[in-house]
């Protein structure tokens, strides 16, 4: 088992991680008939594909011994309403490292294809845009 989830009322979840005890808390949105005080589902979903793709680039940034310190992602979840379910997401990387040409290709093709990337089903559109200063 991976995690335990508990619905708390009013359209609410606690979701708690095995392994750590850790939780998160959703809330559907407030297009659905929610109150929008937490991440939806649907709004993990979004938001796993960007944590994944940090992730696995800095688990090859450090087996290549590339600085990888000033890395963030910003989200936004395309949803269609019918039937509802993501359509898109767009995910922006701001890069505020000084990686070679070869560095960012190495880099942007791990988080291409990491496994949430290539866990999502082929209609969902994913524009991965790299943004360096």
């Amino acid at each position: 088992m991976t995690s335990n989830i508990r619905y708390k009322g009013n359209l609410s979840t606690e979701c708690a991680h095995l392994k750590s005890s850790s939780t998160i808390v959703t809330d559907a949105p407030i297009d659905n008939k929610g109150n929008g005080q937490a991440f939806s589902p649907t709004d993990l979903v979004a938001t796993a594909l960007a944590s994944c793709m940090i992730t696995v680039m800095g688990i090859k940034a450090a087996a290549n011994d590339i600085q990888f310190a000033l890395v963030e992602a910003s989200v936004l979840k395309v949803m269609s309403s019918n039937p509802r379910r993501i359509t898109g997401i767009k995910v922006n990387v701001t890069v505020a490292e000084n990686w070679t040409e070869k560095e960012k290709q190495i880099l942007e093709k791990m988080a291409k294809t990491c496994p949430v990337a290539q866990s999502l089903h082929p209609e969902i559109k994913q524009e991965v845009i790299f943004n360096y200063k």
